[in-house]
């Protein structure tokens, strides 16, 4: 009985150990995709262009993973989940060390390109690996401490990032982002077990595709998920335009916000994997009452302050579960559904910050301070979807 207990021991901690590493690549991609917004004018003025054209590196990025996510897994879906991983860290540190040498924009626009087209592989395959090293009731508390590397790169990796390229150049963090991601490789190499290759035929994955509950799936990430985005796209200036706060205390309050989504992020975990329907639609509830209840409150600094964080608590309380629905929507093929909804997320982001703006160029009910109550309404056609989608479960069990 001893030695049953000491192996279960063993089993847990190198599974814990496995996370973490997965953890460590979350990070450093989550890093990456995010870095150039401390890091704009840096980047501008070293390499002669103006700030909208440094703020393409950010569009190409998010272009970057939303078509690589489902051209990679295809063209890979051969590979055993492992060695796929450490196929997708080493394209990434290849695509990070070429943005540190890169002379000119081109070479580093298409080195942000290379490093995006492992992103959603990553979180795609990494949300399977997670999945398999936990007990079943424990999935989607795997998933969410893979997914705290994504938060915390938003909390520590952006700040310390930033501070680091101003003070010894942007490219010094694309360095240290290099470094992170070798660190990363060897913990996945060293740690990261090999769990049983995707078995499902390229024809099979495909054809979990096909499926409404799929679409439904991915509708849901994309509505659920674009509503944050809506408002946080523009967070900077509802901050000093209508609250009133200086430019100089907006990233104090983004370190606010990134605290509220690690909180989020795991207690959300833990709750889908309690009940998973239950748990996303109370949480997507939430979240658009917060949304709604921001462009009321962000007159008042100190309730602007609590509804950020509350913001980031149920912004990121979506995400395991929204991940872990699909993980169980297509069980027999997941590795480029997973992927597919890592893409819905990025493409929720972009359709959130396409919509923030529309609202503030045409000035539409007051233009700014409009976008939270529009975010709102946003996430309500989110959960709407995820309404269907439970329905449509209880239909076809």
């Amino acid at each position: 009985m001893t030695r049953h207990y000491e192996q279960a021991q063993a089993t847990r901690k190198g599974s814990t150990l496995a996370l973490y590493a997965l953890t460590l690549g979350a990070f450093a991609i989550g890093m990456t995709e995010f870095i150039i917004m401390g890091l704009l004018s840096e980047v501008a003025t070293s390499l002669n262009v103006s700030i909208p054209m440094a703020g393409f590196l950010i569009t190409g990025y998010a272009l970057g993973v939303a078509i690589g996510a489902p051209i990679i897994t295809m063209a890979t879906h051969r590979m055993p989940r492992k060695a796929l991983l450490l196929f997708l860290m080493i394209l990434f540190i290849a695509g990070n060390a070429l943005a540190a040498l890169a002379p000119n924009y081109t070479v580093l626009m298409l080195a942000r390109i290379l490093a995006a087209l492992t992103h959603g592989s990553f979180f795609g395959v990494g949300s399977v690996i997670a999945a398999e090293l936990v007990p079943k009731e424990k999935r989607a508390g795997a998933i969410a401490i893979m997914f705290t590397g994504l938060t915390l790169a938003n909390i520590l990796g952006v700040p310390i990032g930033t501070f680091l390229g101003q003070a010894y150049g942007w490219r010094s963090t694309f360095w240290a982002i290099t470094i992170i991601g070798i660190i990363a490789l060897i913990g996945i190499v060293m740690l990261v077990p090999k769990v049983t290759s995707a078995t499902a035929s390229l024809r099979q994955e495909l054809g979990v595709l096909k499926r409404p509950a799929v679409h439904i799936a991915l509708l849901m990430t994309v509505f659920g998920f674009g509503g944050v985005f809506t408002a946080f796209t523009y967070i900077s200036p509802i901050l000093v335009d209508i609250t009133d706060f200086s430019p100089s205390s907006v990233s104090y309050i983004l370190v606010l916000f990134g605290v509220g989504i690690t909180i989020g992020n795991i207690y959300g975990g833990k709750l889908a994997d309690r009940r998973l329907f239950p748990s996303l639609l109370g949480i997507l509830v939430a979240l658009a009452l917060v949304l709604a209840v921001f462009s009321f409150t962000d007159q008042n600094k100190i309730l602007t302050l609590i509804t950020v964080f509350l913001l980031g608590i149920a912004a990121f309380g979506t995400v395991p579960g929204l991940q872990l629905h699909m993980l169980n929507t297509a069980k027999e093929a997941p590795t480029l559904a997973s992927t597919l909804n890592i893409a819905a997320f990025n493409l929720g982001n972009a359709l959130g910050a396409y919509i923030g703006g529309v609202v503030i160029d045409f000035n539409f009910a007051g233009g700014l301070s409009a976008v939270p109550w529009v975010a709102s309404l946003v996430t309500v056609i989110g959960i709407l979807f995820t309404i269907w989608g439970a329905q449509h479960q209880k239909r076809h069990r």
